[in-house]
């Protein structure tokens, strides 16, 4: 199913990130025009983190704005079709409330207000479970989205690619650890198989999907994965509960942006977290090609 489009102008929010920048290259790709909204076009224009696309030759029309101040995402849905939003913080100093949830409302009050035809999140699988700060900003946002007049499309994805890089540094540097056995399990997928799945629906109905990749991993199979290709014999530490709370206690204590990330990770390790199964991009090659 790779639905092309019939000359339709679509808004995409956080093009820049991995997932945003494989979105923006598949709608091109397909046929749509596409709108970036962009921090900075010079470095939009530049190849991603991660292998994600440089976005120049692939946008229409560039809006630079900034998600902490809705005056600059005024009309940027006006004379547009649809909206992709792959906005969220993850490495940045930003607060997820502030990104993932107050600059995603924006955008979607702007749409509703144009009478866009539809708006496609990228959401994070098991967002309603989550204590950190990025989940419970991702599902405030879901929640609100199901309730908009704007067709809501709502995509889960279990974990990216690029995420199990941070299991392949610490493979290099010779150390990985688990919780618990580490049989809780994942099936990261790759950013343009993701971006293909999304536009394959874009115009369609409103729905919930939750997507992974072609390969299911248990947490301790990714980190023996990250060592193998790192070419360094596994020493892996098993962390108890206890051991992880006291973790997410003194990260909590460090700042509120590292007690966020700690608490994400962590409890990303303790769920399964499998989708459907998506795409032929497989993980191994793809570590292999970074490493």
């Amino acid at each position: 199913m790779r639905r092309r489009s019939m000359g339709e102008l679509v808004v995409v929010a956080g093009a820049t990130g991995y997932v945003g920048r494989h979105v923006v290259a598949e709608l091109d790709a397909r046929g749509f025009s596409v709108r970036a909204l962009v921090r900075s076009r010079e470095r939009a224009e530049k190849q991603g983190a991660f292998g994600a696309p440089a976005l120049a030759g692939h946008v229409t029309d560039w809006r630079v704005v900034d998600f902490t101040k809705p005056q600059t995402i005024v009309d940027v849905c006006e004379g547009a079709d649809r909206v992709v939003s792959a906005l969220g913080v993850t490495r940045q100093k930003a607060s997820p409330w502030n990104i993932d949830f107050l600059g995603n409302l924006a955008v979607l009050a702007d749409a509703e207000r144009h009478s866009l035809a539809s708006f496609a999140y990228v959401n994070v699988l098991h967002s309603d479970a989550g204590t950190s700060l990025t989940m419970r900003s991702k599902f405030a946002f879901s929640q609100a989205l199901s309730r908009s007049r704007v067709v809501p499309q709502i995509v889960n994805p279990s974990g990216y690619f690029s995420d199990v890089t941070d299991f392949l540094c610490m493979a290099q540097r010779g150390v990985g650890f688990t919780l618990g056995d580490g049989s809780a399990k994942v099936n990261p997928i790759h950013g343009a198989d993701l971006a293909s799945f999304i536009v394959d629906r874009v115009a369609g109905p409103a729905g919930t999907w939750d997507v992974g990749g072609p390969d299911t991993f248990t947490y301790r199979e990714l980190e023996e994965l990250a060592f193998r290709v790192a070419g360094r014999k596994p020493h892996l530490l098993k962390l108890g509960e206890s051991v992880g709370h006291g973790i997410e206690w003194l990260a909590d204590r460090g700042s509120p942006r590292l007690g966020n990330l700690t608490r994400f990770f962590l409890e990303s390790l303790a769920l399964d977290a499998v989708g459907a199964p998506t795409g032929d991009h497989h993980l191994e090659p793809y570590l292999r090609s970074v490493a």
